[in-house]
């Protein structure tokens, strides 16, 4: 039998079989977008995984109420992050990684050597740097990602973020460090015109995430 008149019955019957079978073709679009989100997803992952970590490591260590206070947040927040995250990376077929990675590793060793005021300074000075590091991140993902439902998660996600930043911001203060070097995400934010921001985190999303403070 002629060798293309075979391959030709086979591609129209796989076109047949895609049309009649919706889940399918979701599938097979879904498997062109889900590769784009992966490095955000893992990233993520690894930096949700750390706040717990280092949040549960302030809630015993730190000697300020204040940062015991930021803590705890982080715990809260970051856990219920984690498990939108862990749900939407198994919707999108993304395998997570299970631990925060040698550089949250790196600082969870520093932070453990260091006690009272010391550690308190070090632990909110990471803090904010990395804070300001995952607003960036997710305000990019938000704006430009490719897949729709990684999308709209960061968009929820952002205002909860930008809210830990400035909590971050107030604690740092009351043990006074300096916060001036770590410039303040909110600036870059702000360029952002309230029509576009409207555009990436949705009226109706704003506050999903966010709880009362402690």
């Amino acid at each position: 039998m002629n060798t293309r008149f075979i391959t030709s019955v086979a591609s129209l019957a796989a076109g047949f079989f895609l049309s009649i079978n919706p889940s399918a073709v979701f599938a097979q679009e879904h498997a062109k977008s889900g590769p784009t989100a992966q490095p955000f997803l893992k990233e993520a992952a690894q930096g949700g995984i750390m706040e717990v970590t280092l949040g549960k490591m302030a809630a015993e260590k730190a000697q300020s109420e204040a940062v015991k206070n930021f803590g705890l947040r982080m715990i809260k927040d970051h856990g219920q992050a984690n498990v939108e995250l862990k749900n939407l990376a198994q919707s999108e077929g993304v395998s997570l990684p299970s631990d925060m990675g040698s550089e949250g590793k790196e600082l969870e060793q520093r932070l453990q050597k260091l006690s009272g005021a010391e550690f308190d300074q070090a632990y909110m000075q990471e803090m904010l740097k990395y804070h300001k590091k995952d607003i960036e991140a997710f305000n990019q993902e938000a704006q430009n990602g490719q897949d729709a439902e990684v999308k709209n998660w960061a968009a929820k996600t952002l205002p909860t973020l930008r809210e830990h930043y400035q909590l971050g911001q107030t604690a740092a203060e009351k043990i006074g460090l300096k916060t001036s070097a770590v410039s303040s995400p909110t600036d870059r934010l702000s360029s952002t015109s309230e029509r576009d921001m409207e555009k990436i985190t949705p009226p109706e999303q704003m506050g999903t995430m966010q709880s009362s403070p402690q």
